[in-house]
């Protein structure tokens, strides 16, 4: 069987991007829209609606460093066993951790994803 570097497809890159836009949008909506603003904060003192539950929710992941940990567990199998939905999951996670105050971790996992690229894949053979 064949091996060659992997790359994904024009049509894989383009969900990829899409997808890597959304998760991208999401996080700087949490961020600079709900966790960071102190008025939504106070707001959200002693209420549950759907809003504030999730703030909480990611104030507390982050609190875990959840979103680096999934992004650099998530690069580390794209790295060990290279595919397209690993690496847009991979991509997903490292953009949210970014965004949202996992930065050493989700910089690693996306130094890993770029390694990623180099190496051998048994996708379709060119």
């Amino acid at each position: 069987m064949a091996y060659r570097n992997f790359l994904p497809s024009a049509r894989a890159t383009n969900i990829i991007l899409v997808l890597g836009g959304f998760a991208l949008g999401w996080a700087i909506y949490m961020r600079y829209a709900l966790v960071e603003q102190s008025a939504i904060g106070l707001a959200c003192r002693g209420m549950e609606t759907m809003t504030c539950e999730t703030r909480e929710m990611v104030i507390t992941l982050y609190g875990y460093s959840v979103f680096g940990i999934a992004a650099i567990a998530l690069a580390v199998l794209q790295f060990i066993r290279p595919s397209v939905p690993l690496f847009t999951a991979a991509l997903m996670a490292t953009a949210i951790g970014v965004v949202m105050y996992n930065n050493n971790l989700s910089a690693l996992a996306a130094g890993l994803l770029l390694i990623s690229f180099a190496r051998p894949w048994r996708g379709a053979t060119a």
